[in-house]
């Protein structure tokens, strides 16, 4: 999946479509406790997937000023995906950090932003954290950066081994921090 902005949802299609799986699953879209939920489903997803119709790059501007360049590290910035490969959701936080340089600092919501932008997404979690650690590269030309998620995956919860509750832990160093990481990476 690449970063291209997506197309808005076509909700009367995802409307439909909503109502045909309901009926391929023997239910009745048309009764009273069905009726709305074509219409509420396809709100449902059109949240879920705004992330395609946000760009990193607009948030990832430096502050005006002269900053001290010191560790700027955020944890346990909870986020909710939705996998791919079942469209079921996987949960977590996440621990985003890096040492300024080139590109200076940005203010620290705009670290929640950029997961918010790849986690609300048709996505899995080693792709959103390669994602996430590409933007602060490639936007803040750190001297360090790293990024590390932790998630439960439905999918694996419900379906296939039906093992619920083990954690799913992804993490990418870079620069002066792939040798030597700061205690959050560890």
């Amino acid at each position: 999946m690449s970063d291209r902005p997506r197309p808005p949802i076509d909700r009367p299609a995802a409307e439909a479509a909503v109502r045909a799986l309901l009926l391929s699953l023997g239910q009745d879209p048309k009764s009273p406790e069905l009726a709305d939920t074509p219409a509420r489903v396809a709100e449902f997803w059109a949240d879920r997937l705004a992330g395609h119709a946000m760009d990193p790059a607009t948030d990832l501007k430096p502050l005006p000023g002269e900053l001290a360049p010191v560790p700027v590290i955020l944890e346990r910035i909870p986020f909710v995906s939705t996998c791919e490969h079942h469209l079921a959701p996987f949960e977590g936080h996440a621990t985003v950090g890096y040492l300024p340089g080139e590109g200076g600092t940005v203010g620290l919501s705009k670290l929640v932003r950029l997961v918010q932008t790849y986690a609300w997404r048709l996505q899995v979690q080693e792709r959103m954290a390669q994602q996430i650690a590409d933007a602060l590269r490639i936007h803040l030309r750190p001297a360090a950066w790293g990024v590390q998620l932790v998630a439960i995956h439905t999918c694996m919860a419900h379906r296939g081994v039906k093992t619920p509750g083990v954690p799913v832990r992804t993490t990418l160093l870079g620069g002066h921090w792939e040798a030597n990481p700061p205690a959050p990476f560890r």
